[in-house]
């Protein structure tokens, strides 16, 4: 059987749901015959851009639109995947040939911000100069990766999550036609855990549909989804705001070893500040975003008990300048003056190597992502000094350090350097950064009555 998420994927523009600024425009652009040789989809994910980009690939070329068909004008490409100069390449080869079965050529390219700028380049090459029988639909969640010679040349439409009504609506809808048994009370759940995206919130329906042959409970979705009871979250922040560091760490280990993850109920505290906002609960507002893995349940306790750390501001301002500010005091680049006096010893013995003066992080960084996109994404990670035609790399974790100093992605590392600049990779230990955070680790340790460890990256507890 069909998951509920494909039974009640829309097939034409009409049935789209929540998206009539989208929908609109594109019927009325297909009435009138004006079709466009680019368009742009942005949105975050689960909003249906790629749906309407297929319902559109069809609809353009008059095909009949079924959830299994494959038609060979329409070309669906994962830009995560498919990123490169090759790639594209490729692609304008095969564009010039004209459709077998349909009007358009449609190409539909998914995450089209992933593509590198080599491979951009080359696809703004036929953008600019389409053949009459190609269209291509780009859907992206990050719009401003996208270059703006490519979103100059598209027709931009802006995709949005479904609002709570809409959503409910929705499912409730597609409850009574499954013949599913659920309160009113259990499907807001459902709508507040989708988040306004269609697709998550009919494949949570769909987990939750077998629960009980009868009326399905609040308590029943809040038990399978392991979500905390709301009285659960209410007590976490009023112990939070009376400053109990122990009874915040007691209730923590309490609601995660029920199964809750650290993610879920730093998102249920979100939910709950944002629905009721305080003052005293601003600061605490800022630090839940950052609550993700590794760390996830260190940081959410360091979150809920920075400010109930013994001397917590004697040794670092703030968890997220910490970093920025102990690398500076510990690890300085030395400064490279240019000589102006005459010099006292031969030019050849006092003038410092071109690469000394003129090397550039940010330059080195941009020719590393033009070899390696995996190998630039943690150089991004970590800090770095250099002297002494050595470039020093201070990775913050155990597994930066291990990627970074593998022998072929070290190979690429150099490639990007000149010739005589050698690289040292650190001990993540030796950082400066780290060292600081175990000394916060070792506070929270002393909360949790010596249970946190720090193992490189694993879980703390």
């Amino acid at each position: 059987m069909k998951s509920l998420y494909r039974r009640y994927r829309p097939v034409t523009l009409s049935e789209v749901v929540g998206q009539p600024q989208v929908t609109g425009p594109l019927i009325k652009s297909l009435e009138q015959g004006k079709i466009s040789h680019a368009y742009l989809f942005i949105g975050p994910r689960g909003c249906g851009k790629t749906s309407v980009a297929r319902i559109l690939a069809h609809e353009v070329n008059k095909f009949k639109y079924k959830i299994e068909d494959d038609y060979v004008d329409i070309i669906e490409i994962d830009g995560a995947s498919n990123r490169g100069i090759d790639n594209i390449r490729e692609l304008r080869e095969k564009v010039a040939i004209a459709p077998t079965s349909g009007k358009y050529k449609v190409y539909i390219i998914d995450e089209v911000h992933m593509l590198t700028k080599e491979a951009f380049n080359a696809l703004l090459k036929t953008l600019e100069e389409p053949p009459r029988h190609a269209i291509f639909i780009m859907a992206t969640t990050d719009a401003y990766k996208v270059p703006v010679t490519i979103t100059s040349r598209a027709q931009t439409y802006t995709f949005k999550l479904a609002d709570h009504k809409v959503m409910f609506d929705f499912l409730k809808g597609v409850a009574a036609k499954e013949k599913i048994p659920i309160s009113d009370g259990a499907l807001k759940i459902i709508v507040k855990r989708g988040g306004g995206s269609f697709r998550d919130s009919l494949s949570l329906l769909d987990q939750i549909s077998t629960l009980s042959s009868e009326k399905i409970s609040e308590d029943m979705v809040i038990s399978a989804l392991g979500l905390p009871q709301e009285e659960k979250i209410n007590e976490l922040l009023n112990k939070y705001i009376d400053g109990s560091a122990s009874e915040v760490s007691d209730l923590i280990k309490e609601l995660l070893s029920s199964g809750i993850k650290a993610e879920t109920l730093s998102d249920e505290l979100i939910a709950k500040i944002i629905a009721e906002p305080k003052p005293v609960l601003l600061p605490l507002l800022a630090k839940l975003p950052e609550i993700k893995a590794p760390y996830a349940e260190a940081k959410l306790l360091l979150a809920l008990c920075w400010n109930k750390l013994p001397s917590a501001s004697a040794t670092v301002k703030t968890p997220t300048q910490a970093p920025a500010k102990q690398l500076q005091q510990n690890v300085k680049t030395p400064i490279i003056k240019q000589q102006v006096d005459t010099p006292k010893k031969p030019v050849s013995a006092e003038k410092p190597s071109p690469h000394v003066i003129n090397f550039n992080w940010e330059s080195f960084v941009e020719r590393v992502q033009s070899l390696s996109d995996a190998v630039y994404s943690q150089l991004l990670k970590v800090k770095h000094s250099y002297n002494d035609e050595t470039l020093h790399i201070y990775p913050p974790r155990k597994i930066v350090q291990s990627i970074l100093s593998r022998e072929n992605n070290k190979k690429i590392l150099y490639k990007a350097l000149n010739d005589d600049v050698k690289i040292t990779i650190h001990n993540y230990e030796d950082t400066p950064v780290n060292k600081q955070k175990d000394d916060v680790l070792t506070k929270i340790s002393d909360i949790m009555g010596g249970e946190v460890i720090n193992d490189g990256g694993n879980n703390p507890f």
